[in-house]
């Protein structure tokens, strides 16, 4: 799996049309972001699309070229013919990649012959009616696999999901105590398995922070990786929970250790390289990346990366 999901972090959610993308973009404001997700979709009117795109173009022209040191920085076109206009616009490689919106076994090949033989990443979206079913999804997860292996993650459209079912989310409620919850479950067997990351969707209010952070655990306890987030101050209350137990640091270095035994315990915690080598391996990147904290504090163990 490319590392690149591991640091994608709270990814920040931002309209195309804002007059601050340069800024945004090359990490002088809001700097704690460790990703923007640039959108011409659902955050833009459609009929105010072109002010957008002549916004991200003035953007493109002022961001850094793509290296450390500041946000990984991706676009979310409106449809594949949007996203044929940005690949033409001055700057677009200064870019990281691509949020494929509402994307399908049917649609997928046209959004991958887009961005076939260029340098971009791309995630994708899964949030149409499809995704409430298993075949569909499988289909879509062999199409990827044909066409672009590379995909960085798989990315829950939770509020289009409720959408559909004629909800939306409830201040206080998690994810995990709504539909969404067989949605993701489902997603995470389906993809995971096959080398693929699954992302978290939104939660929608900005100042419910104990929510937000219920919410996160239980995202790592169900198998996904990194969240949208729609407001700065949930950046850091979504990073927190991706520290590592100090408990679980040791435990990843006992495994790995090339001395050990083939089972073995810590504490009450059985330890068996053969079957946790691969979580020891992404427990110690993301304590690397994210740092760690007391057992009392962790939020969860993060279940392996997908190899």
């Amino acid at each position: 799996m490319n590392n690149m999901a591991l640091q994608l972090g709270a990814s920040l959610y931002v309209p195309a049309d804002r007059s601050d993308l340069a800024e945004i973009g090359n990490g002088r404001k809001i700097t704690q972001a460790r990703s923007v997700i640039l959108c011409t979709e659902d955050a833009v009117r459609e009929e105010h699309l072109p002010r957008a795109l002549a916004n991200l173009e003035l953007a493109l022209l002022e961001f850094a070229p793509r290296q450390g040191g500041r946000p990984l920085r991706f676009v979310r076109p409106r449809n594949p013919g949007v996203l044929a206009q940005i690949l033409r616009l001055s700057g677009v490689f200064n870019l990281d990649g691509f949020v494929l919106p509402k994307v399908t076994a049917d649609n997928a090949p046209e959004y991958f012959r887009l961005l076939d033989g260029t340098p971009f990443t791309s995630m994708v979206t899964v949030e149409t009616r499809e995704a409430f079913s298993n075949s569909e999804m499988e289909k879509l997860r062999d199409v990827i696999l044909e066409h672009r292996a590379d995909v960085l993650s798989i990315r829950v459209g939770g509020n289009d999901l409720l959408n559909i079912l004629g909800m939306r989310r409830t201040r206080g409620v998690t994810a995990y105590e709504t539909p969404l919850r067989a949605v993701i479950d489902r997603l995470v067997s389906v993809f995971r398995p096959f080398g693929m990351n699954v992302s978290a969707p939104v939660y929608d209010f900005t100042q419910d922070f104990e929510t937000l952070r219920r919410e996160v655990r239980e995202d790592l306890l169900h198998g996904t990786f990194g969240k949208t987030a729609i407001h700065p101050d949930q950046i850091p209350v979504i990073e927190a929970a991706y520290a590592v137990s100090l408990s679980d640091v040791e435990a990843a270095e006992a495994i790995l250790s090339p001395d050990a035994r083939a089972v073995f315990r810590m504490g009450d915690m059985m330890c068996e390289p053969a079957t946790h080598r691969h979580w020891a391996r992404q427990v110690l990147e993301r304590a690397r990346v994210y740092g760690t904290t007391t057992p009392d504090f962790a939020a969860a163990s993060l279940p392996e990366f997908a190899q």
